[in-house]
């Protein structure tokens, strides 16, 4: 029997290391790998390993499990470690108590609502057995309940399953480092999935019960509304719709524990004065005992636009965007608020970043990333009005389905022809479902049915599952070595485990500042001649950010990707990773995509670098540069 299967519950957890003195710039660098100009042999150390001053000479010191160590030499058996590019080597290491780690790529959970939880197997075999197993649901089933019980067969070749609750890495970094991947395909669809060896250690349960979430679970609704002139008879709709579930809320439990602010848009006043404001914030999310003040605010925003804006489309992603990170998602010292939805009403599509009157670079799938990586799911009820015309209203709905992504599920809305009737009943029922999240995590008789409730069933269960594992600190499975499939093994239209390429600040400093840098020479290629002499011009930028030995860029390349080399052999593909000369030759379309790319990707990187909640200390005195953060890779460049 393997006990140590019965819960995938801790994982190496890595906190904020204390401000250290800094030590002197090293003038040492690490052994390259193979065929590599700047990317550095790292290893990843085994739990009890410990660092000697010198091969078979004195113990110094205890590493913590998989800590990230940097080689510096090799002497037989022993290799010469240090955790940091500007300290140098620190001491030396048994080959045997290290792990090689080819990539920075680390895995993490999704949340698990709406699929099983999957399970870490002893082997590539033994996972590709069970993928293929003709009873894989019935046999799943079985190796779960045997997990519930702490009482499964050796046979089976299971070492772990996904813990019961969800924690976010962006919030609280953990190392689920991959040591190794296979690319290949579900057998249930023929859809490329990656199999994945990953590591991991286990750390004491905190004890917390889970029961607490009765007593404790809330949700902040924030509403982005369009107050330009077309929307007057909508906003009265949702004040109608609101006004009643409020009123049936005052004075219960439930009232208590779901709370609203109110963000509104319009377009941009520098094209149009009169308009007002582009954003403004009408009422801040707070924890009230009265919701009057959230009715009164819905009625006054019905105070709509004077003027026509730019345009049909709207700077709808610039409120969602106020929404998403001007609101106080946690209030009143370290109190978060637990289920965090942003809903967005409009009859309009978003401003693309490239209308000169969008504020903002970033897109809508980037815009959805950091929200995501808030706990914050996006809802989008698009009104598909007549004065919209259908080329529009199937632009609108494509780039508002990326925005309104949560995990796997899409809470997009469209309401045809802008049918008032149908739009209140749908404000109504969505927010009803909100606030039976708060209801069903308190074992209460939700109001709608599961069928009247649809996909925000699944999205409150993942929003008890994020919350739990906030409160019980859970962290990462009871496990050193197993494999584990990207995608749901039964259902592999749900991804349950996401790769992440663990970057420092230096290296997204660097990608950020190459993008800067080609932006500016790509946008100076105007034409099939300038385009000629793009390339020269990128390796000798490449060069002189390459003297600077923060910058880790590849002098020699021949893509606009292969500069930055620790991108390379990744399981994914880029746009910029693929652009070659022939490439970008081919016509000014292609240039322009590849631009508008890189522009909307820059800005998501400063702001990353700019956000100090967002990165953390692998080892104490790590200089500022050598923060980490876990980066997904549908940003990377």
């Amino acid at each position: 029997m393997i006990s140590a299967v019965s819960k995938f519950v801790c994982l190496l957890g890595v906190g904020l290391a204390l401000a250290l003195p800094v030590a002197a710039q090293s003038t040492e660098r690490p052994l390259l790998i193979e065929g590599r100009q700047t990317v550095y042999q790292r290893v990843l150390t085994r739990p009890g390993a410990l660092m000697y001053e010198a091969p078979d000479g004195a113990i110094e010191r205890q590493y913590p499990a998989f800590q990230p160590l940097y080689v510096y030499g090799v002497k037989g058996s022993w290799q010469q470690v240090g955790p940091s590019l500007s300290q140098g080597p620190q001491g030396w290491v048994k080959a045997d108590q290290v792990v090689p780690w080819k990539q920075n790529i680390v895995a993490s959970f999704t949340n698990s609502a709406g699929r099983e939880r999957q399970v870490l197997m002893q082997s590539e075999a033994k996972l590709k057995a069970l993928l293929n197993h003709e009873s894989l649901r019935e046999v799943q089933a079985q190796i779960l309940a045997e997990v519930a019980k702490g009482a499964v067969p050796e046979d089976r070749g299971v070492v772990a399953a996904e813990p019961e609750e969800y924690v976010n890495i962006v919030e609280r970094l953990y190392l689920m480092p991959i040591l190794d991947f296979v690319q290949d395909l579900h057998p249930s669809n023929y859809q490329e999935n990656l199999l994945m060896q990953v590591a991991s250690v286990p750390l004491q349960e905190s004890g917390v019960q889970a029961g607490a979430i009765a007593d404790n679970f809330d949700a902040g609704i924030v509403f982005v509304f369009d107050t330009t002139q077309s929307m007057d008879p909508y906003i009265v709709r949702t004040q109608v719709a609101v006004e009643r579930i409020v009123d049936g809320l005052q004075d219960t439990e439930i009232g208590k524990r779901v709370q609203f602010g109110v963000v509104a848009f319009r377009d941009n006043t520098d094209a149009v004065p009169g308009l007002g404001y582009r954003t403004k914030t009408l009422l801040p999310l707070q924890r009230r005992r009265d919701q009057g003040q959230v009715v009164a605010t819905i009625r006054a925003a019905t105070d709509v636009a004077g003027v026509n804006s730019p345009g049909f489309n709207e700077d709808s992603l610039a409120g969602v965007e106020d929404a998403v990170e001007l609101t106080d998602w946690t209030p009143e010292g370290n109190d978060p608020f637990d289920a965090r939805i942003v809903i967005l009403i409009t009859d309009a599509g978003p401003k693309d970043p490239r209308d000169a009157n969008a504020r903002s670079d970033i897109g809508p799938s980037e815009l959805q990333r950091a929200a995501q990586d808030k706990g914050v799911a996006i809802m989008t009820l698009h009104l598909q009005t007549a004065a919209g015309g259908e080329a529009q209203h199937q632009w609108a709905k494509t780039q508002y389905q990326a925005l309104s992504r949560f995990n796997d599920e899409t809470y997009y809305y469209g309401i045809e022809n802008g049918a008032p009737e149908a739009f209140e009943a749908t404000v109504t029922r969505l927010v009803t479902a909100l606030t039976d999240i708060i209801r069903v995590a308190r074992s209460e008789k939700p109001v709608l049915d599961p069928k009247e409730a649809g996909k925000v069933v699944n999205l409150g269960l993942a929003m008890q599952l994020a919350y739990l594992g906030r409160l019980k600190d859970t962290q990462a499975p009871d496990v050193i070595e197993g494999w584990v499939s990207e995608k749901a093994i039964e259902d592999p239209s749900r991804l349950a485990i996401e790769p992440r390429l663990l970057v420092s600040k230096n290296e997204m400093a660097t990608m950020a500042d190459l993008l800067s840098e080609l932006l500016d020479l790509g946008e100076q290629s105007r034409n099939a001649e300038d385009a000629q002499t793009f390339f020269a011009q990128v390796q000798g930028v490449v060069a002189r950010m390459a003297k600077n030995p923060d910058r880790l860029l590849n002098p020699e390349t021949e893509t606009l990707g292969s500069a930055l080399e620790f991108l390379e052999g990744l399981p994914y593909e880029s746009q910029l990773m693929l652009t070659t000369q022939q490439r970008w030759q081919q016509s000014a379309m292609i240039r322009r995509s590849i631009l508008d790319g890189m522009r909307q990707k820059l800005v998501q990187y400063r702001k990353w670098l700019h956000d100090p909640t967002v990165w953390t200390a692998l080892f104490d005195g790590a200089t500022d540069g050598e923060y980490v953060f876990a980066m997904p890779f549908d940003v990377l460049p």
